[in-house]
């Protein structure tokens, strides 16, 4: 606790900052007697470029892109029959301004929508991917491919939505995790100094990443406007997300785990009873011959899976076909 000034220091204090007699050491030490005040730390704050999402909110953003581009990596690699990698490379704050501005003209870029949210989001393709992309889907190698400055024709526009509707599937499912949306493709432009989803200073998101085919190599840009993602950022803070995935996660993979059981198959062995023989008696055995065993026939047979006692019960017909009929479980240590 700070020491407190009684009347009299007070009015000295107000005395001499009405002479001008305190000095300046003084008053950025709060007061004159107090060596140990702390002092404020003052930072510049730009209003034109006002950081409105928080660095957890962020690494939250970042944590779910970084499984969209594995998920959209290994569909496009099933697609396109060659490996493609795709990574998470930047992830900063801009303006819709200096994001339009640092896109290449012409370019591959769709405009989403993410029902139920409001607003729109941008999905720019960089044409030194899109173009090798294309040829690849056209039979070639793009290897000493041209890279033409012009925008994509009908048919390529077509083949190239072959591709976005891939990554809004693999969006769609990593932001399920977050909120139930869905992504759906717009509208598509070559200019994006056309289109205009928001104003111009207004903040956005902008996540660059990597894609990398062979030895071609590419950017894909998504643009995430604040107004957009606000209703939902309180579940971006990072404890409250990462625990949010896990049990959803964990509740979505042991529903998974539990259907696909229902459906396996298992082997089921029921022992009428063991006995021994020799090999001798072995060797002759003949069509006819009758094995004794110890067990009485009124006892119950021991019915087992994949090696381990489960049920007991009796033999019978059902209809044309043989049959056991269950009457309890049996022991583990239960003799056949």
């Amino acid at each position: 606790m700070a020491d407190v000034l009684d009347q009299s220091e007070v009015d000295a204090l107000l005395s001499a900052v009405d002479s001008g007699n305190l000095d300046e050491a003084a008053l950025s030490s709060g007061f004159g007697s107090d060596e140990t005040a702390i002092r404020k730390e003052v930072r510049t704050y730009d209003f034109k470029r006002p950081e409105r999402v928080s660095k957890d909110q962020m690494r939250s953003l970042e944590s779910i892109h970084e499984g969209f581009a594995r998920n959209l990596g290994a569909s496009l690699s099933g697609f396109l029959r060659t490996i493609v990698e795709v990574r998470v490379a930047t992830i900063e704050q801009l303006t819709y301004s200096e994001f339009i501005h640092s896109l290449p003209n012409p370019t591959n870029f769709n405009l989403l929508t993410a029902d139920p949210l409001e607003g729109q989001m941008c999905l720019e393709i960089s044409p030194l991917i899109i173009y090798p992309i294309i040829d690849r889907l056209l039979g070639g190698s793009s290897a000493d491919m041209f890279i033409p400055q012009r925008p994509l024709t009908m048919i390529e526009l077509r083949l190239v939505k072959r591709i976005t509707d891939r990554a809004l599937e693999c969006l769609t499912e990593v932001w399920s995790n977050l909120v139930a949306v869905s992504f759906t493709l717009a509208e598509v432009e070559s200019n994006p100094h056309l289109v205009q989803i928001v104003a111009p200073n207004e903040v956005v998101v902008v996540i660059g990443f990597e894609i990398k085919m062979n030895t071609r190599v590419g950017t894909m840009s998504l643009c995430i406007p604040f107004n957009v993602i606000e209703p939902v950022m309180s579940k971006l803070a990072t404890q409250g997300w990462l625990a949010y995935q896990r049990r959803a996660s964990v509740e979505d993979k042991s529903q998974q785990i539990t259907n696909l059981l229902h459906k396996a198959p298992l082997d089921l062995t029921v022992y009428l009873a063991q006995t021994t023989i020799t090999v001798r008696d072995l060797v002759s055995l003949q069509p006819g011959d009758i094995l004794q065993t110890t067990k009485p026939s009124g006892v119950e047979l021991i019915l087992q899976v994949r090696g381990k006692n489960k049920f007991a019960g009796v033999m019978g017909r059902h209809k044309r076909n043989y049959a056991f009929k269950i009457t309890r479980k049996a022991l583990e240590d239960e003799s056949l």
